[in-house]
Order: structure tokens, then C-alpha cells, then sequence
């Protein structure tokens, strides 16, 4: 081996920072982990809970949680699923089969209220948070048409400039979450190329659809976020299967709640009487594009996850599994992807506004 080659082959840094609250003290570990370095980027993984039903006080609490993780040198972030303004794990609207109660309606309005127009406002300042940690920058944010009553579980990506790049809509809200968010379309798989790899990702379950998984790969993602509301062991599966498959690394990000951190005030806060204290337990986690474990999986507390990656493993991981080039066969099976936005109404004609 080279000199130069042998002084690159050394012992990565990861890192783990602990955040109990918005303002609270950091604690430090370390631990160490074999590479061999080409191409690194740093990474975050940020596993801490929203500000349920407060838009304003999320986005205050991402800046804090963003700064933090710029601190440690980190130029990807990921924030969790719903993380502006809240997952509302617990909660059922006042929905039965067949009725909708008055309270469930104030509930959902005051969730509607604290859900973001994209662009607006809080896009803003989160741009503004990426901009000043010069890092990619991808939140999880509960997201709103300016003129409709629809919501939509929504990944919003900033560049190091603090420009908004695009997002993603949730293809498919899981079970209960139907009640309250709206379907994505295909105009929404989005992308983006950056210095380290392409990065782009699913939500949640999102993830156990395999043709959507497969119009990812499709796009050359590299590193492949994954914000979630899914605490279970099983999770740990997924994640480490779609990092094998797509030979990418995987960005894993949950949140960690318990029941004291939502308003009293909810018109449905009995909903929670019989829900655990831990309401979401985290889980947290890096995996590389051989499907070992980078950092993680971190359970039981608000976390920041922090390690660099080695870039150079995707084409190496690619040698002998290349989902969407040499072990395809396109002879037999094809997947057609409709990218085009769908809409309930299209007008035509100039007409009046």
C-alpha cells in the first residue's frame, strides 16, 4: 500500500451527543469504528421530540438542535417524521367508524394551524439554520396547502446555501394517520445531487413499499434518509435490508416522546389516559451500505447521532449487488413510475381567478 494510502487507512470517530431538553447540557461518548477513507462526509442524526401542536416552538427548538450538531461538524442533518409540528401518536380526533366528534375538530384545527405552508415562514428559517451550519439540511414537517384543508406528512430538504431544494409527500399515510393526512403523488420522489452522493429517501412505511423503494434506487441515492415514527425492534430489519439492497447508507431518524410532553389543553387529552408514559422510544440509527450498524441504534432518550461516513463504500458495496444495474433484469420485470403531480381539479382556459 502507498504511504499516503496507509496513512488514509485509519480508525473512525463516532460520536454520540445527548440533548435532554431544547436548552439542556450535552454529554459525550465515544466510540470507534474500522475505515478506509476516499470520500467522508459527516453526518447527523437528530432523535429528540417535537413541540407538540407548536409550529413556532419546533422550529426554535431544530435551529437549537441544528446548531448543535453544525458544533460537531456535521454536513448532512436529518430531523424525525412529523417533527414540525408533531406525530400525534395517541390521539384519534374523536374518529369512530361512521362519526367525527365536535373536540376531535378542535384538535385537528389547532393541528391544521401549526402545520406549514412550504414555502413560508418556518421554510425559511430553516434554510436559514442550514445555511449557517453550511450543511443539507432534511426535517420532517407536517405540511399544508395554502388554500385547502389537506395535510400532508412532508420531508423538506435545504442545501448549504440555506436554499429550499424540494420535498417529499408521504405516499401512503399508514392505518389511523389517514384520518388526518393526505396522499402524496409521484411529482414528489425527489432528490438531490450533492458533493457526497445523491440524497433523497422515503417515510416510515413508505419504506415496505417495494416499487417505491426501487424508483429511489432508480434515482441513484446514495445516502438514503429514513425519518420515522416506528420505534419497534423490527424497524432495525428494514432499515439494515434497504441499506443492503440499494447499497446505500441509510439515515434512520425517530423521535423520543412521552406522554407528559403533550399539551394539556387538548380537547381530546383523555385519548392519552391509557397510553404509556414512553410513547416513542426511539431507535435511532446509521447503517452503511453493507448493512452494518454506523451508529445506533439509540434507545430511551433525545440524541444526536454523529458519524463519518465513507463515501467510497457505495461503489465498493456495488461490486457484487447493483439493484437497479447489473442484477436487474429489465428482459422480465419493469417498473413504470408516474412522476406527473395529480390533481383533484385541472382548468383550462385562462378564465377568471
Amino acid at each position: 500500500m502507498p504511504a499516503v494510502q496507509e496513512v488514509l487507512s485509519v480508525w473512525q470517530k463516532t460520536v454520540l451527543f445527548n440533548s435532554s431538553n431544547r436548552s439542556g447540557s450535552i454529554e459525550m461518548g465515544v466510540c470507534y469504528l474500522a475505515r478506509s477513507q476516499m470520500g467522508e462526509v459527516r453526518v447527523a442524526v437528530i432523535q429528540a421530540a417535537s413541540v407538540i401542536m407548536d409550529k413556532a416552538g419546533c422550529v426554535e427548538k431544530a435551529l437549537d438542535l441544528a446548531a448543535q450538531a453544525a458544533d460537531r461538524g456535521a454536513r448532512i442533518m436529518l430531523f424525525p417524521e412529523a417533527f414540525v409540528p408533531g406525530y400525534p401518536r395517541g390521539m384519534g380526533f374523536g374518529t369512530v367508524v361512521g362519526s367525527r366528534s365536535d373536540a376531535g375538530r378542535e384538535d385537528f384545527a389547532r393541528y391544521w394551524e401549526n402545520s406549514l405552508v412550504i414555502p413560508g415562514p418556518e421554510t425559511e428559517a430553516l434554510g436559514g439554520a442550514a445555511r449557517k451550519a453550511r450543511a443539507y439540511l432534511a426535517c420532517g414537517v407536517i405540511e399544508k396547502d395554502a388554500e385547502g384543508g389537506t395535510l400532508y406528512c412532508t420531508i423538506v430538504y435545504f442545501g448549504p446555501d440555506g436554499e429550499y431544494l424540494g420535498k417529499h409527500r408521504k405516499l401512503k399515510p399508514t392505518a389511523a394517520e389517514r384520518l388526518i393526512w393526505g396522499e402524496g403523488d409521484g411529482s414528489t420522489l425527489f432528490t438531490t445531487a450533492t458533493p457526497h452522493g445523491r440524497l433523497g429517501g422515503l417515510v416510515c412505511w413508505e419504506n415496505y413499499m417495494p416499487l417505491a423503494r426501487a424508483a429511489m434506487y432508480a434515482k441513484g441515492v446514495s445516502i438514503y434518509v429514513a425519518p420515522t415514527a416506528d420505534a419497534r425492534e423490527s424497524w432495525q430489519a428494514t432499515i439494515r435490508h434497504i441499506a443492503m439492497e440499494g447499497r446505500c447508507f441509510v439515515l434512520a431518524c425517530n423521535q423520543f416522546v412521552t406522554k407528559d410532553m403533550y399539551p394539556k389543553d387538548l380537547a381530546c387529552i383523555d385519548d392519552l389516559a391509557v397510553a404509556p408514559e414512553v410513547l416513542c422510544n426511539g431507535g435511532s440509527a446509521i447503517v452503511d451500505p453493507l448493512g452494518r450498524y454506523v451508529a445506533g441504534p439509540e434507545w430511551g432518550r433525545e440524541s444526536i447521532l454523529v458519524a463519518d461516513l465513507d463515501t467510497s463504500l457505495v461503489p465498493k458495496s456495488r461490486f457484487d449487488f447493483d439493484v437497479v444495474g447489473h442484477y436487474a433484469r429489465p428482459d422480465v420485470f419493469e417498473l413504470i413510475v408516474n412522476e406527473e403531480p395529480k390533481l383533484g381539479v385541472r382548468k383550462r382556459g385562462p378564465g377568471p381567478h
